[in-house]
């Protein structure tokens, strides 16, 4: 058995969106949504899976704005961690990131926390909450695929000076909880601004964040 991944550039700010599934029963899940919503459910349709999961690595709108469209269309549950899916329920957030102009995601159906699983098929992803980038920011791992959202880049780390973000937690979640990994795990990163993978031993020998050298 194995785990199908797709990734796909989303979005007028180019959101990594992956389309994962189980190859052996076709059910799946999309990850991180971020617009372009008719290329998703193209590539979807061309694959033939059953979306059961819309999972959101957190709360920010570049990440959910297509959580509503892709729902309409497959049925499936918009997933987020307990805190995001609290933090973004708040008027003064939601105000806050209205700024933005991207269409907000409807009401979360299936709020996780740390260490949950999701099933999809013969197939799971396990929730690792890293808060700092926001409150429930979260990676998803299948090894040897892990989803890392804005909280590790290829050679970089996500924000914290939005609300809700702490730069301290955020590489304490790194560095005990993703580098505690397998080394070859490949880093599946929610933007391609240095490149679209990585592997956790590139990170930990070159992110400059994560060596001090920056």
């Amino acid at each position: 058995m194995a785990m199908n991944v797709e990734q796909m550039t989303v979005g007028t700010m180019g959101v990594c969106c992956y389309l994962v599934a189980c190859d052996e029963t076709g059910e799946g899940c999309v990850i991180d949504p971020g617009g372009d919503e008719p290329e998703i459910l193209a590539a979807i349709e061309k694959h033939k899976i059953r979306v059961k999961y819309i999972v959101n690595t957190h709360g920010h709108p570049d990440h959910v704005c297509g959580n509503g469209p892709i729902k309409a269309a497959t049925g499936a549950a918009i997933v987020m961690h307990e805190a995001d899916a609290l933090f973004f329920e708040r008027p003064e957030v939601r105000g806050y990131f209205a700024q933005l102009g991207l269409p907000a995601s409807p009401p979360v159906d299936l709020r996780v926390k740390d260490n949950d699983r999701l099933a999809f098929g013969k197939q799971t992803l396990l929730v690792i909450h890293t808060p700092g980038h926001t409150p429930g920011g979260i990676c998803l791992y299948n090894a040897p695929h892990l989803f890392t959202g804005d909280t590790l880049f290829a050679g970089a780390v996500g924000r914290s000076d939005f609300p809700g973000g702490d730069s301290h937690q955020l590489l304490d979640a790194i560095k005990s909880r993703l580098l505690a990994l397998p080394p070859e795990t490949i880093v599946w990163p929610g933007h391609g601004y240095g490149g679209d993978r990585s592997t956790l031993a590139a990170e930990a020998r070159e992110n400059p964040f994560l060596t001090g050298r920056w």
